[in-house]
């Protein structure tokens, strides 16, 4: 089964940030291949981990998955924006 998730890649200091929405899970790399890369196997770890513990199904319902006639859909996003906070100092 294919199960698709959003990436959100950024930079921290000399490490890139990979992290897939909605599961929530995140990995790091010196290079954005590398973190992107390194996301895949932590994805795909996190699945199977859900799985053989007996909770994926509710793992997924709990991110926002539905399942649909050919598997499970991931939830689709109206819009991704980045927003500011005032922080006291």
């Amino acid at each position: 089964m294919k199960l698709g998730y959003t990436v959100q890649l950024w930079r921290e200091g000399d490490q890139y940030i990979a992290h897939a929405m909605p599961l929530d899970v995140a990995s790091s790399g010196a290079t954005p291949a590398k973190a992107r890369t390194a996301l895949t196997e932590a994805v795909d770890l996190f699945l199977k981990t859900a799985q053989k513990a007996g909770t994926l199904e509710q793992v997924l319902e709990e991110t926002g998955y539905t399942r649909g006639v050919r598997g499970w859909l991931s939830p689709k996003w109206l819009k991704t924006e980045k927003a500011a906070a005032l922080v006291a100092v």
